[in-house]
């Protein structure tokens, strides 16, 4: 028997990534007008209208803190592909937080990175996570077939991964293989879920996220578990969803 209680899922349609930043601000003022302390933050395209968003706006996050989902393995902080030097350009810069956690990419030792990065989170509670959607369905890097319980952990990635981020990259042998990443049970931890997709592309497995049964296949249908996720999905992204949506 299947599992799926998408009711909880509070499902926006936009028309476009820029209306998806402006209503992904949206959640961001809510959370932080309602004494949010702790932002988990995400990578990558998805998120960026959201983050040029909060660099436009008046809240102030010095007093705050973020955590990072994920980053990859062995790229220095200043390496221009690193996620630590990608949250420098698109939000840090223009709004410093007090205190921001991402994994340490240089770091060799595996074990005592995940065990760091455990505590950062258990020390600092996620008050609001942003997720962006993989086309396989994975959120951070938890790919599929990735065990739900799992905190933090070093992930090989998976070749539809390193060819989707390969176009970061002036070609596909620089892409990274592994990646340190919060790991599912690390993210439903989180207080509030908002998570962002856009594009044809992502329209199986929003489906699949939303409508699907939970399953390891589909790392994101773990977040019909959470009780509060906001999804914000565009037109084409959402043209898989049945007719209530």
């Amino acid at each position: 028997m299947s599992e799926s209680i998408e009711a909880k899922m509070n499902v926006i349609i936009v028309k476009n990534r820029a209306e998806g930043g402006k209503k992904g601000f949206e959640v961001f003022e809510n959370a932080y007008r309602n004494g949010a302390q702790v932002f988990g933050l995400a990578t990558g395209s998805t998120p960026v209208t959201t983050y040029e968003e909060l660099t436009q706006s008046d809240l102030d996050f010095s007093q705050m803190t973020s955590v990072n989902l994920d980053e990859y393995v062995g790229l220095a902080p200043d390496h221009p592909q690193s996620y630590h030097y990608f949250m420098q350009q698109h939000l840090f810069d223009q709004k410093p937080f007090a205190h921001s956690y991402v994994p340490d990419g240089l770091n060799s030792d595996a074990a005592a990175e995940m065990k760091r990065y455990d505590q950062i989170i258990a020390d600092n509670p996620i008050d609001l996570q942003i997720l962006g959607l993989g086309q396989n369905g994975h959120i951070g890097f938890n790919e599929p077939g990735t065990d739900p319980a799992l905190g933090t952990h070093k992930v090989a990635l998976t070749e539809s991964t390193i060819k989707a981020n390969s176009r970061f990259f002036d070609n596909e042998d620089e892409v990274p293989r592994y990646a340190y990443s919060m790991g599912i049970a690390s993210i439903l931890k989180s207080k509030h879920i908002l998570l962002e997709a856009y594009g044809p592309e992502k329209a199986a497995a929003v489906k699949a996220m939303i409508e699907g049964p939970v399953t390891t296949d589909v790392p994101a249908s773990f977040l019909q578990r959470h009780d509060q996720v906001t999804i914000i999905i565009d037109e084409a992204a959402a043209s898989q969803l049945s007719e209530k949506y």
